[in-house]
């Protein structure tokens, strides 16, 4: 990724509804950055998961905690990430959904496919979910040795 053309970073409270604030940002930005609908649609459910299970989970619904989100927008790319405060760290694995009969904790499961790449980074007090969209998506490419 080259220099990047937009920087914002939004500090939202740990309450549930706030992610739209978000998610309404992230999406005009996507926008006027040439991203197609389904692209865009895509990171708004990444999105709105990640700052989701930020709230519930990384900030334990504490009102006092905040979650940060943070995006760049580069010329052929956008990257988002998620910050919370890390009252409990994000799980290693996605937890196994065999165990449950609802449609809770699909997040982790979700947000992988839905955008290019991401990276989960967990450690005291900090739980950041790193969101990366191209504009085209990168082809597998093969190397043999």
């Amino acid at each position: 990724m080259i220099q990047s053309q937009i920087n914002a970073e939004l500090r939202l409270p740990n309450e549930l509804g706030y992610e739209k604030v978000a998610i309404g940002s992230v999406a005009a930005a996507a926008k006027r950055a040439g991203f197609s609908q389904e692209k865009i649609d895509d990171l708004k459910t990444a999105l709105a998961e990640a700052c989701t299970n930020a709230i519930e989970h990384g900030n334990l619904l504490k009102s006092q905690a905040k979650v940060s989100v943070i995006y760049v927008v580069y010329p052929d790319a956008i990257q988002v990430s998620v910050i919370d405060e890390g009252y409990q760290p994000i799980p290693t694995s996605p937890p196994d959904r065999a165990e449950r009969t609802d449609h809770r904790g699909m997040g982790l499961h979700l947000i992988p496919k839905l955008v290019d790449k991401v990276e989960i980074k967990s450690q005291p007090g900090r739980n950041e979910i790193q969101m990366t969209n191209y504009l085209t998506t990168p082809q597998p490419t093969l190397v043999t040795v």
